[in-house]
């Protein structure tokens, strides 16, 4: 099993889940996922990675044992994503952020963050709240993961540090969530990975091939997945690209737009976009967790002596 490798070397140093799943501390911290641990032909702990409800409950002990979210669910059929990918993301983006302000991580609720799809799990200001004391804004267009995430936010106390948005409309990223006045350092984004739902299905079957050949023939994600999560027009090089375009809309009003990619033949048409509306320093990040390999792309329009101005502004103590 892979999840029981001594060391995932290839997650970020700062990643509390470098080392292996210590399933005694899990399991006291969350009792629920007892009943899911197995052991593997080497006779080690671990759970059926196929099997959804033992992937969600993992995701909340990780939760409350590494970020102290002691309440956290999500409804059947929602993206339930891997937690130590998701911490990646923010280590590196503030990774970004320390590269312009002489090597030291901007930390606490004055550093703002914009959550693009944000879901009904909240994973990433969950992790960057407590990681960093960032505020966030989260963002998604679909109801009931906006009311799942607000609901996450308020039992864990964190409503002055996290505010969840409804974006009305499907063909807008930026307008209708940012606000005149409001200044972020960074946005984040795990754009739709497939480009149909037909291509959703065909990754689907592949992915229950890859974990257990005996369910492929399930109509489920083994982490789960609404169809404004998992796909959209175009995949997630057309989503990107819409980004980048929308970006340049606003562009003083964010220091480091970025955005998750899982497939290296999207770059082209981000770096093509990034060019075209004239990003003045773009940085592309590799994270890899075990064989996956993904990418951020990281892009700003400030100038240096905009960049420099924003750091006395909203870094200086």
């Amino acid at each position: 099993m892979k999840e029981s490798e001594s060391e995932k070397v290839d997650l970020h140093p700062r990643n509390k889940h470098r080392a292996r799943y210590d399933f005694k501390a899990l399991v006291k911290s969350c009792k629920e996922l007892e009943q899911y641990v197995v052991l593997n032909p080497k006779e080690e702990k671990t759970i059926d990675f196929s099997d959804p409800a033992a992937v969600k409950i993992l995701n909340k002990a990780l939760l409350q044992h590494f970020y102290e979210v002691k309440h956290w669910d999500i409804p059947a059929t929602y993206l339930c994503p891997p937690i130590p990918g998701r911490a990646d993301y923010i280590h590196y983006m503030a990774d970004v952020l320390a590269s312009c302000n002489d090597g030291i991580i901007p930390t606490g609720k004055k550093v703002s963050c914009l959550d693009i799809g944000v879901g009904a799990n909240c994973v990433y200001p969950l992790v960057g709240n407590k990681e960093y004391g960032w505020s966030f804004v989260g963002s998604d267009v679909d109801p009931v993961s906006v009311q799942t995430a607000k609901q996450i936010v308020k039992l864990n106390a964190l409503k002055d540090f996290i505010d969840i948005r409804l974006q009305n409309s499907k063909s807008r990223i930026y307008r209708g969530v940012v606000r005149p006045g409001e200044w972020y350092d960074i946005s984040i984004c795990n754009p739709p990975f497939h480009a149909s739902q037909a291509d959703q299905q065909e990754g689907t079957t592949r992915k229950w091939k890859n974990l257990d050949p005996k369910k492929a023939d399930k109509n489920s994600l083994n982490f789960g997945g609404q169809n404004a999560e998992l796909w959209c027009e175009g995949g997630e090089a057309e989503f990107a690209r819409k980004m980048v375009e929308q970006s340049a809309s606003i562009p003083t009003a964010c220091f480091w737009f970025s955005t998750a990619l899982s497939k290296k033949l999207s770059l082209p048409t981000v770096y093509k976009a990034l060019k075209n509306f004239k990003a003045l320093e773009v940085k592309t990040i590799r994270m890899a967790q075990g064989q996956k390999v993904s990418r951020i792309v990281a892009w700003t329009f400030l100038t240096k002596e905009q960049q420099m101005d924003w750091k006395k502004r909203r870094w200086a103590k």
